[in-house]
């Protein structure tokens, strides 16, 4: 059994406290910290680590314990959108594991998140059974200054512990998901309309491509804006297509790409398919990389 949980943690400029989070999964048996990240501009660190469902459990509660001793929500600033010190924390089915189980574990940490911690936790996605509460913009709108009024209007009581926020944690929203890409593209230009409209033109909600999140954010330590994204379906709406659309699109506004970045992990397929787009390469297939080839 294989589980990957993608945490995601609202500090991003405090490298010690990053470290201190990183060292507290990786004392855990079980589980493996694949890789680790932080981002200055969002004030944001996501981590990713796969394990069986216990040693990812035991991992998280670790990572939950360590983040709400050391991050403060009322004095945290970033560009990304927060409503709780651990964020997001997503199950993903790797190998040998359905949704279902993943959705069982999302519900079982949840709820011992909010009663170890007793910080609010709502669920999200596959784990969520609430129609109105799968998408994890719609519950998180508001972010961590206007939690404590929107969970105490109708509808918003979370699915375990207080129905008011931690004071200085906020809410956690856990789920179960597909594997998903974060993926940025750095405009080489300090305009933000501009990062904002390529955003609003490409994401589904408001018209874009169906599984692309996009949002407009300045990078203020870099003087640049960046288009920030979550590719939810990397099949459907595959890389190479989103880059070369937020290109095109910038260069409407004579704008021209930086650079883009992936933060985290990212599955070979989208990558070979974004070497078979761009090098044009005939009836390619994934067991043609070397390395795909070795581990069949």
């Amino acid at each position: 059994m294989v589980i990957e949980c993608v945490p995601n943690v609202s500090e991003g400029r405090r490298p010690e406290i990053v470290a201190a989070m990183a060292d507290a999964i990786r004392a855990i048996d079980g589980v493996r910290l694949l890789d680790h990240s932080f981002d200055t501009s969002h004030n944001r660190s996501v981590f990713t680590l796969a394990g069986d469902a216990a040693g990812v459990e035991r991992a998280v509660l670790a990572l939950v314990e360590r983040a709400t001793a050391d991050i403060d929500l009322r004095t945290h600033r970033g560009e990304h959108p927060r409503m709780g010190a651990v964020d997001v924390v997503p199950f993903v089915p790797i190998e040998g594991v359905t949704m279902a189980e993943c959705v069982a574990l999302a519900r079982r940490v949840g709820s011992e998140i909010a009663a170890r911690f007793n910080v609010p936790v709502y669920l999200y996605e596959e784990a969520s059974n609430n129609p109105a509460r799968k998408n994890l913009e719609d519950i998180r709108r508001g972010e961590f200054e206007g939690l404590a009024v929107k969970m105490a209007s109708e509808g918003w009581t979370p699915d375990f512990g207080p129905a008011a926020p931690h004071p200085s944690a906020g809410a956690t929203v856990v789920g179960a998901r597909m594997p998903l890409i974060a993926y940025n593209i750095n405009l080489a230009t300090n305009r933000l309309d501009v990062a904002k409209k390529i955003a609003a033109g490409i994401r589904h909600s408001s018209g874009g491509y169906r599984y692309v999140k996009a949002m407009g954010i300045m990078l203020e330590d870099r003087g640049i804006v960046q288009v920030s994204m979550n590719l939810t379906n990397y099949e459907q709406t595959p890389i190479f297509r989103v880059f070369e659309t937020v290109k095109r699109e910038a260069a409407r506004y004579g704008v021209q790409v930086l650079e883009s970045e992936i933060v985290g992990l990212v599955p070979s397929a989208a990558l070979n398919a974004a070497a078979e787009f761009y090098l044009q390469i005939e009836g390619f297939k994934a067991d043609q990389v070397l390395e795909n080839k070795l581990h069949r």
